[in-house]
């Protein structure tokens, strides 16, 4: 990247994002020489942006908090990334983040130029999010701490409340935040028990950075999505169902946001749905929402339950005519 102004503008939107920088990955990143990168850095403090160098294997660059902070610098891309984002945070189940997104939004659109508003402003119009069912909520506090000690690789402590009510303090190495729907999980290093362990964050209470930086360790496996979804399935009592829908697959997975290998067409009207769920009231929940016919093969207590509801329906509809 030869244009210096615009190769700053670059360096000054990646040294936003809360992470330390390498001074090799930022020359790779912009396309330049370490040299370069580094006589960057120098332009961007004459101009008064207080960017910290560490030393050391894990040292790098970063902006630190100070009266001279540059502006909001955003691609196409980031923008619209970031109106997505708030736009589906209001049906995550983070205490008061639906009001707290509505001014985020407002205060993004307000900078953006005329063009990005534009596409802004349309993605909003033409989206519309599910709500997410009722459950624990999560202190928006502590996913910002357990967001920055994780991109800092910084060691944590917290006090936790297992599924039987004990309660204990841990020291962790923070490494991915995993959304689960309805719930938040923390993907973390427990020093105390020397191995890897998975946390809901609506447990966790009081998280105290210790200041103390560690290198990254390995991970369980490289996505940690898929590392947290296989433990859960199997430590938590889990409800495979298998249904046919007569509705297209495409609408299917529309709907529902449904993975496409988990439908599989049966015709042009009809589908065959697997997959898994937690709770017999939440998978019921998703298939009458789809406001089409079904047959459900499996699992029988899924049968059973919906068995119970038609009848409170029935019931409760006879009622009404009387």
């Amino acid at each position: 990247m030869s244009d210096t102004p615009a190769r700053l503008l670059a360096l000054l939107s990646l040294l936003q994002t809360p992470r330390e920088w390498p001074g090799s990955e930022l020359a790779e990143r912009l396309e330049v020489s370490p040299r370069t990168v580094r006589r960057d850095i120098d332009r961007l403090r004459e101009l008064g942006y207080p960017v910290q160098a560490t030393m050391g294997a894990m040292g790098g660059y970063r902006l630190v908090a100070g009266k001279a902070m540059p502006p909001l610098l955003l691609d196409d891309e980031e923008a619209v990334a970031i109106a997505v984002g708030l736009r589906m945070a209001a049906g995550q189940p983070v205490a008061g983040m639906e009001e707290a997104s509505v001014r985020a939004l407002a205060k993004l659109e307000q900078v953006l130029p005329a063009r990005l508003r534009q596409r802004v402003g349309a993605l909003g119009a033409a989206t519309v999010s599910m709500t997410a069912a009722n459950g624990p909520s999560v202190d928006p506090q502590n996913l910002a701490v357990l967001a920055w000690t994780a991109a800092n690789r910084e060691r944590l402590r917290f006090d936790y409340q297992a599924n039987d009510g004990s309660r204990s303090s841990r020291l962790v190495e923070p490494y991915r935040l995993v959304a689960g729907g309805r719930r938040w999980y923390l993907l973390a290093y427990d020093n105390d028990r020397d191995d890897w362990r998975i946390f809901r964050v609506d447990r966790l209470s009081a998280p105290r950075p210790t200041g103390v930086r560690v290198a990254l360790r390995e991970p369980p496996e490289p996505d940690a999505a898929a590392f947290v979804t296989r433990k859960m399935y199997s430590i938590v009592p889990t409800y495979e169902v298998r249904a046919t829908l007569r509705l297209p697959a495409e609408e299917v997975i529309r709907r529902l946001g449904a993975a496409p290998d988990d439908v599989r067409p049966v015709d042009g009207h009809s589908c065959e749905l697997r997959g898994h769920a937690d709770t017999l009231e939440w998978l019921a929940a998703r298939l009458l929402m789809l406001g089409c016919e079904f047959e459900v093969h499996d699992p029988p207590e899924l049968l059973a339950y919906l068995r119970e509801v038609g009848g409170r329906a029935v019931r409760a509809a006879g009622v009404a005519e009387g």
